[in-house]
């Protein structure tokens, strides 16, 4: 896209990413505005957003461009954070980053950015390398995202922060944000302790014996590492949950044997953004691996054995041969 007279909302979180995507923007002459996502934020916990916002405002001030902060916390509360909870409490494993893409990042700052009279929005999110996020990008709707720029999107981010000590940005050297979307250094566990507190129940291992005490089967996602009370040293990971009995299965290998995993991974809420071709390569947790194989209907089929069992609940994400996202849905077994 042509940016030069362009509109272009940025959603600035306060971090490098955005503010060079917001620089690059600037210098390829388009009209940039600034805008600082407030989400919604735990009551009780120490949280940094203002703290974020002041360095997204120094940003802008040092690129003289307009600044907004945009209040989305009735979204984020809802869609992300509701949601997330509810998947727990059923025992299944959320992906809460999926949906504040959808719903905050490119839901509500999209639909304020239009309605505003914006052409297009930019966000500091990668789509190649390293840091390639596309996995968290697949629930977007497909129109959103072809109103969407990448300014930083194909690029490392050592060379990002690059640009950043050219451009003399004030952030040039801030480390990376951490934890789930808006929850800032607040870590998952602990706000889910701080949610559904603890509830110690056994741990078993997979032939059924009891080996240690847990602090609550809520608190713990299948394939997740567990700290066990009275148990011999680990590391254990979660194989199972019965969040009836509060009752984790436990093993000292990641994942279930190769024998007992499912032969296809069905999904639902499928989102596509391109056309499916007979065969495509989906990757069913962040950073795990690209599988081979075709979609039929709601169902993923690998051309080999699946290495572990999915996580009910998690993004069952699909790419073409050239590494295109095409599109995703959740897993339901």
């Amino acid at each position: 896209m042509d940016v030069r007279g362009k509109k272009i909302w940025v959603g600035m979180s306060g971090g490098v990413d955005s503010a060079v995507s917001a620089a690059l923007l600037q210098k390829a002459g388009a009209e940039v505005t600034g805008v600082f996502i407030k989400g919604w934020y735990p009551s009780g916990m120490p949280c940094t957003w203002a703290h974020e916002r002041r360095d997204a405002m120094r940003v802008a001030a040092r690129l003289h461009i307009p600044f907004i902060t945009l209040d989305a916390s009735a979204e984020y509360k809802k869609s992300v954070i509701d949601y997330m909870l509810a998947e727990y409490a059923a025992g299944r494993t959320p992906n809460p980053d999926v949906m504040c893409n959808r719903e905050v990042k490119f839901g509500a700052f999209y639909r304020a950015a239009k309605n505003a009279g914006a052409d297009a929005i930019a966000t500091g999110h990668y789509r190649s390398g390293e840091k390639d996020q596309t996995y968290f990008l697949w629930a977007v709707p497909r129109e959103v995202l072809a109103e969407t720029i990448f300014p930083v999107g194909e690029m490392e981010k050592s060379d990002v922060r690059k640009l950043a000590t050219r451009f003399n940005i004030p952030v040039a050297a801030k480390k990376d944000s951490q934890g789930v979307c808006f929850l800032g250094p607040v870590s998952l566990d602990e706000f889910l302790r701080a949610e559904f507190g603890e509830a110690r129940g056994r741990a078993i291992d997979e032939k059924g014996e009891v080996i240690g005490e847990h602090d609550g089967a809520l608190l713990s996602t299948i394939g997740e590492r567990v700290a066990l009370r009275d148990a011999s040293p680990g590391p254990w990971f979660v194989l199972a949950k019965d969040v009836e009995k509060n009752e984790l299965t436990v093993g000292k290998v990641r994942g279930v044997r190769a024998s007992e995993a499912s032969a296809t991974i069905s999904f639902t809420d499928a989102n596509w953004h391109a056309d499916l071709a007979t065969t495509v390569e989906a990757q069913y947790r962040y950073r795990g691996p690209r599988l081979a194989g075709r979609v039929e209907d709601d169902r993923f089929i690998p051309a080999a054995p699946l290495p572990e069992s999915p996580a009910s609940g998690q993004s069952i994400v699909f790419y073409s041969a050239t590494g295109a996202l095409v599109g995703g849905g959740i897993i339901t077994a």
